[in-house]
């Protein structure tokens, strides 16, 4: 059993989906939890009572993921209600989907602000704290649609695209001081995002990937609790694909 005792996470974007099941896996694993949410309160409160029902200590902080500022003080909060950043879970993302001819210059640069920027900033602000640690975890969120593409997502791909370059490039770059980067690929996972798409796309979903079934949160959250463990010590700048075989490279 994966044991991270004594270990404190910070989760972006870690309320509701995949994020809440993230949050909820590292807490039953024995970490502390800290994550931001952007404007559903009530989803962080929910969270956050449930991380303390497994008898860890949990911090709810609203933070905008595209402002340097806002990652700064949300990693500032963190050290100073746990004292320190074991690992951090870049999940924070949202999708503005359209075609290139019609996508709106603010969809375009919504998501990527938010699903890479967001990131590089909150890897930015963990990286003191575990340069002096000598030791940490980052996991990147990224999709399929950053390895493979996606037609009328030329924004998220672009996006979870860069964010796999990004995992690559700091993990060369943090390698020396004992700090691992990976990033975890999700496939089709049902969320509230993937409820509502038509049914004959769903279909469609499930008959392209080769297990036959959309993914779950939790399964995903079962690939960030690994490679935030010990166990995950010799890995670094790798992407682990969560997509039942979707995408195979």
């Amino acid at each position: 059993m994966l044991d991270l005792t004594g270990k404190t996470a910070l989760v972006t974007g870690g309320s509701r989906g995949i994020g809440r099941a993230i949050v909820l896996r590292l807490a039953r694993q024995g970490a502390d939890v800290a994550f931001s949410y952007k404007g559903n309160t009530d989803a962080a409160t929910a969270t956050a009572a449930e991380v303390e029902s497994l008898g860890r200590r949990a911090l709810a902080v609203q933070a905008d993921a595209r402002e340097q500022e806002g990652a700064e003080a949300l990693v500032k909060a963190v050290l100073e209600a746990f004292g320190k950043v074991d690992i951090l879970v870049n999940n924070a993302g949202i999708t503005r989907d359209d075609l290139i001819m019609r996508m709106k210059a603010e969809d375009w640069t919504d998501v990527l602000e938010t699903n890479l920027f967001g990131a590089f900033w909150a890897l930015k602000a963990c990286t003191r704290p575990m340069l002096k640690a000598r030791s940490g975890r980052v996991i990147n969120i990224t999709s399929v649609s950053g390895q493979a593409g996606q037609m009328g997502q030329a924004n998220y791909s672009s996006a979870k695209a860069g964010l796999i370059g990004l995992t690559k490039a700091a993990a060369r770059e943090l390698a020396s001081r004992g700090i691992t980067v990976n990033a975890v690929a999700p496939g089709f996972v049902l969320t509230e995002l993937t409820q509502d798409l038509p049914e004959a796309l769903q279909a469609q979903i499930t008959e392209r990937t080769p297990l036959g079934r959309f993914g779950t949160p939790e399964e995903i959250a079962d690939a960030v609790a690994f490679l935030a463990s010990d166990e995950a010590g010799y890995i670094t700048g790798q992407v682990l694909a969560v997509d039942g075989g979707l995408v195979m490279m």
